[in-house]
């Protein structure tokens, strides 16, 4: 890498510490136009320093996924968006595999409304939402607890999700792509979705459209097994194509600035 010019230097400074940015947040950040953090942020692309990711740039080499507790804060309303429209698909009664994510953990706010829900989770923060709420049953599976996730995983985990058959599988996802299908950043977490996959009769993989670049390496399932996919973009030309093949309904939720700009 070239020497970085101080423009360069204060925009690798802050992904250093917050790990990702847009262009608008970086030209806030240090009081320029949008113009000139692109020009840099180019430069800094084409010396291999940082990629250009939905939405923004994050660090060269920074493809593992950050810990559950910036997530949740991250593209709020766009999982608020999606999480609304995967509560739409349930039914009061029904039983849902739901896996660890900020994703499925706004789903499960959302689903405060149900009656009568079975839900088996690995997600300490799911079970905190819906134990107790609307005559729901909980079961959280056991395992290994892992603060970066907020989850259990591992043998038990896995043991305890096998002794249900869920109505719906609900899970979040760390990447989509189109040649390997849905993936995740972590072994143990794509274990647990595999296992949920296996024990539900349809699954729904809810993300948001972070998810159709980010680089994600551990495999979790190819397109076939998802019946459905609620983002709140939509997906790539290839990615469609691939969804269409495999006949998995993609649902676009709308979010409260596109429902805005449509009125």
């Amino acid at each position: 890498m070239n020497f970085p010019t101080r423009w360069q230097s204060a925009i690798l400074d802050a992904l250093r510490v917050t790990g990702r940015e847009s262009i608008a947040s970086l030209a806030e950040r240090l009081n320029v136009s949008d113009e000139t953090i692109r020009r840099h942020v180019k430069d800094l692309v084409d010396q291999g320093a940082v990629h250009r990711v939905h939405g923004g740039v994050i660090l060269a080499g920074a493809l593992a996924e950050p810990p559950f507790s910036r997530r949740i804060k991250e593209r709020v309303e766009a999982k608020r968006a999606i999480a609304k429209a995967v509560a739409d698909r349930v039914s009061d009664g029904m039983t849902l595999l739901m896996d660890s994510g900020s994703t499925t953990t706004y789903v499960a706010h959302a689903l405060l409304q149900k009656t009568g829900l079975t839900i088996v989770t690995n997600s300490i923060e799911i079970a905190r939402t819906m134990v107790g709420r609307g005559d729901c049953t909980v079961h959280l599976a056991g395992g290994a607890l892992r603060a970066d996730i907020g989850a259990a995983v591992g043998h038990e985990a896995i043991e305890l999700i096998r002794e249900f058959r869920g109505d719906l599988a609900i899970l979040s996802i760390g990447g989509i792509d189109a040649k390997d299908g849905f993936m995740d950043f972590d072994i143990d977490e794509a274990r647990v979705a595999r296992t949920m996959i296996d024990r539900a009769d349809r699954v729904i993989v809810a993300a948001d459209a972070w998810k159709y670049t980010a680089k994600a390496r551990v495999r979790v399932c190819s397109f076939e097994p998802v019946s459905m996919f609620v983002c709140d973009a939509p997906p790539p030309a290839a990615l469609r194509q691939k969804f269409e093949a495999a006949g998995t309904e993609v649902v676009l939720a709308a979010t409260d600035e596109a429902e805005a700009a449509a009125s």
